[in-house]
């Protein structure tokens, strides 16, 4: 899988990125997952993603917008899969009225700077995780599911900032912090 463009990532603080890491920790001891690892991700939640978009353009409206925010409540309750060839397995957060607030008015700011938003993260359809595999096999699944069940869910925590990134490979390409407006 190495596709091309740039995403809007929602970063947690220390102690619940943490989490997330043990659990990719331990998908990769397991032998089951190593593809987030690999290609140096940060656990995150995708609020955006576009393969033809100026980067500039989405830095400019995140430096902003983040400015404007507070850090979230960020509860991760829920372990799921999504419905696609290349076998991810998620933690999603509870779907609180502040998150989906908060990316629908990220759509909003994009918008207005001429930004368009694809099918799939429209505010009505958007469905809001933090994958903790790839590429899982399909014979591993059922693995994989025993393990993440051991993390004793919920994870509670918050969003902290919000980034801009590159991919593939992962690439940091700047980074927000939410409700600082002093760079």
């Amino acid at each position: 899988m190495s596709q091309q463009g740039y995403a809007i990532e929602l970063y947690f603080d220390p102690a619940l990125e943490n989490q997330v890491l043990k659990a990719w920790n331990v998908l990769a001891r397991r032998q089951i997952s190593t593809q987030l690892i690999e290609i140096e991700s940060r656990p995150h939640i995708t609020l955006y993603s576009n393969p033809y978009i100026d980067p500039t353009k989405l830095e400019s409206v995140i430096r902003s917008f983040a400015a404007r925010q507070e850090p979230l409540p960020m509860s991760l309750s829920t372990i799921g899969t999504l419905p696609s060839d290349n076998n991810v397995l998620f933690l999603a957060p509870t779907p609180s009225l502040s998150l989906l607030q908060f990316h629908s008015q990220l759509c909003d700011a994009m918008r207005k700077e001429g930004i368009e938003i694809g099918e799939e993260y429209r505010p009505d359809a958007w469905v809001p995780y933090c994958a903790v595999a790839q590429d899982v096999p399909k014979a591993r699944m059922a693995d994989a599911f025993c393990v993440l069940r051991d993390l004793k869910l919920p994870v509670n925590g918050y969003a902290m900032d919000i980034g801009v990134v590159e991919f593939t490979p992962v690439r940091e390409l700047s980074s927000f912090v939410l409700g600082n407006s002093v760079e």
